[in-house]
């Protein structure tokens, strides 16, 4: 998964390719259109959000909801964009995502690597998946090695006893990726492919030298937080959280007894998740004057608010670091099962909507031990500083996975050799002769 910082593109540049795509996420869903210059540098055209509807943690609940939900997002990104858009990259967050590696070697013999090896042992690779019914998102040759030697980009022209190749998987449950791709479908628009999203994410987030030494990807969504270890240029394991931002959102609603939409703006607002000796004096208003939903009057008064309806910020973050902690203790169980602890911890990066909560990388470093940075998209031309957040750093990965288009194995075959589908609905994502310009190009 080697992945260059993208180019800014140049005033004026002519766009080759458009890539559209949409984060259907449980608190918001956004669309984004990036454009490719002929120079190969990539511009942001146009992108739009709006509040979720019909997704709870990650699965579609309410097909027509979510439906509308998605037609409106994609509209607002394609009049910012001032282009229509047919086709979209769509990013998967729960439906039981989950990762492997393949490792397969064939034997040369010591004579020279051809192109003709290459193929034969990605062949190999493609045959030794079994997802057991479940659909296979990506199947993507992360690297080759030699004599078991690792880090080799090209093989070709080299010599060696025995060529090998790690595959890395990612697997989902099936039905519920058949529902995402209906709700996208049912939007009058064709998925180009299903992307997981911790995936998506690292091509924002990571460095190619983070991605190489050993780093951790936490992205905290509304209802799932998605703990994702790389290694070695490649996702190696994941662990989904069932527990997220809005769970803290809810906790805040809990112990005020106010309104959701009341508890969403002190987090964001006023929120953080370290105190300090100011928090104590410091009143916070539970509402902003005729804040509410759709224009109604302010929400509801809160439990031992002042006549004026405030709150003391201290009794707000301490609610809040409480059910944080909650969050962080299983981010870290979810690292230990990853072995990605102790000795064998290192960089923990977080990103997602929860991300951006005042504090959290400090908070999060103190109680792991470990590293910790925020991560988001990298500078991208047209990219609005609304979107230039760790919330959208899911969806601006989404398209460097468009652009980048990566090779998947289960295209690889001879000329008008059928494709399978392995256990699920998704198509693979590569026709025969793009796969072979690709492999010129890039193996």
């Amino acid at each position: 998964m080697a992945v260059s910082s993208p180019r800014t593109a140049a005033p004026n540049a002519r766009i080759a390719k458009v890539f559209g795509a949409v984060n259907i996420g449980s608190f918001r869903i956004s669309a984004m259109i990036m454009g490719e210059t002929d120079t190969g540098d990539l511009v942001v055209l146009g992108s739009g959000h709006r509040a979720s509807n019909g997704v709870k943690r990650g699965y579609i609940t309410d097909m027509k909801a979510a439906t509308y939900a998605i037609r409106d997002a994609v509209e607002r990104a394609e009049k910012n964009a001032g282009t229509n858009i047919q086709s979209v990259w769509i990013a998967c967050a729960g439906a039981g995502l989950r990762s492997e590696v393949s490792k397969v070697e064939i034997e040369i013999g010591g004579r020279r690597i051809e192109e003709e090896d290459v193929e034969h042992l990605l062949i190999e690779a493609r045959d030794m998946i079994h997802p057991d019914a479940h659909s296979v998102l990506h199947a993507i040759p992360a690297h080759y090695t030699l004599d078991g030697a690792h880090g080799v980009a090209n093989p070709r022209g080299l010599h060696a006893e025995r060529l090998g190749v790690d595959i890395h998987v990612m697997l989902a449950d099936g039905a519920p990726v058949r529902n995402l791709m209906e709700a996208v479908q049912s939007a009058h628009l064709d998925v180009e492919a299903v992307v997981a999203a911790p995936l998506a994410s690292g091509y924002a987030c990571l460095t190619e030298e983070e991605r190489d030494l050993g780093v951790a990807l936490v992205e905290v969504g509304s209802d799932v937080t998605n703990v994702a270890v790389f290694a070695s240029g490649m996702l190696l394991g994941l662990r989904a959280i069932p527990l997220g931002s809005g769970d803290i959102t809810d906790a805040v609603a809990s112990a005020f007894g106010i309104r959701r939409f009341q508890a969403e703006r002190l987090k964001c607002v006023s929120g953080s998740a370290i105190a300090s000796p100011s928090d104590h004096r410091e009143m916070i208003p539970v509402s902003g004057p005729n804040e509410g939903p759709g224009g109604e009057p302010a929400g509801l008064q809160a439990r031992g608010a002042d006549d004026r309806n405030r709150i003391a910020r201290a009794e707000l973050i301490s609610v809040i670091t409480q059910a944080q902690g909650q969050l962080t203790n299983e981010i870290g169980k979810a690292l230990k099962a990853l072995g990605f602890a102790g000795a064998r911890g290192g960089q923990v990066v977080l990103t997602g909507g929860g991300a951006e909560l005042a504090g959290l990388d400090e908070f999060t470093q103190s109680a792991l031990g470990m590293p910790v940075r925020i991560g988001r998209a990298p500078p991208l031309t047209g990219l609005p500083e609304a979107h230039a957040t760790p919330g959208f750093s899911g969806l601006a990965g989404l398209c460097l996975y468009a652009a980048a288009d990566p090779i998947d194995i289960r295209a690889v075959g001879a000329a008008g050799t059928p494709l399978r589908d392995f256990g699920g609905s998704l198509h693979p994502l590569l026709s025969i002769g793009k796969l072979w310009r690709a492999l010129r190009e890039n193996f």
